[in-house]
């Protein structure tokens, strides 16, 4: 799985600490650069690849707003303030979210969730794995051991063949990183297409006595793929 580069840029030493614990907690998320001075975090950019920037619009050094003046469309944005008026002025620029200080981690799982939608992953997957976050440790799960994906609130359960992973993600963005034999049948599931026994007009049961619902919005897109397997 593809990671988004992010850096966290705060004046306050607290906010850059604690913004950077978060971002270390999403599995989809790489920690590259962090400090307390934005025209680091400038030169940083301007030698290295980033993907997506914590940045607090009040600065003395140089306000976050003219930061972005500056660095333009090359990074995407999550604003962080502990001024609500700025945040009309923030999305005239084109940022993902607005962080209103004291920022929760819940909150923040949130922004996350919206960033990764803006970083999709279209490309098939050319590995017959891949490296999910779950319990605090980076996990490889075959793809082939991949009985179905389940969507849980803000998480997903992936089931395997012998166990179960509860990973901050989402369907969209998971069945973008899967290869050709997943079909999404339902709104909350994703299951492998190997691993179906039987299926009728409204069910699908797989070989581990799994049973999952087929969705109306689904179910032609499914039958094609079917076909096609």
């Amino acid at each position: 799985m593809k990671r988004i580069k992010c850096i966290v840029v705060d004046d306050e030493p607290l906010a850059v600490s604690l913004l950077g614990s978060y971002v270390e907690k999403i599995p989809f998320f790489e920690l590259v650069f962090s400090t307390e001075n934005p025209i680091e975090a400038l030169e940083y950019i301007r030698k290295n690849e980033a993907d997506l920037i914590f940045l607090d619009i009040q600065m003395p050094e140089l306000s976050g707003i003219n930061f972005m003046k500056i660095v333009g469309d090359k990074l995407k944005y999550i604003l962080t303030t502990a001024y609500s008026e700025y945040a009309l002025e923030g999305y005239e620029h084109n940022v993902i979210d607005y962080l209103l200080k004291p920022i929760t981690f819940d909150r923040f799982q949130k922004s996350a969730l919206k960033a990764q939608e803006r970083f999709p992953t279209n490309e098939t997957s050319a590995n017959s794995y891949f490296f999910v976050k779950s319990s605090g440790q980076q996990h490889k799960i075959n793809f082939d051991e991949i009985l179905y994906i389940e969507s849980i609130k803000d998480y997903v359960n992936i089931k395997t063949d012998n166990q179960e992973y509860i990973v901050l993600d989402t369907l969209k963005s998971l069945e973008n990183q899967l290869p050709e034999n997943f079909a999404r049948v339902y709104k909350s599931f994703i299951l492998n297409l190997d691993k179906i026994e039987k299926i009728d007009v409204r069910n699908v049961f797989l070989n581990s006595g799994k049973e999952i619902p087929i969705g109306e919005t689904y179910k032609s897109e499914f039958f094609q793929k079917l076909k096609k397997s």
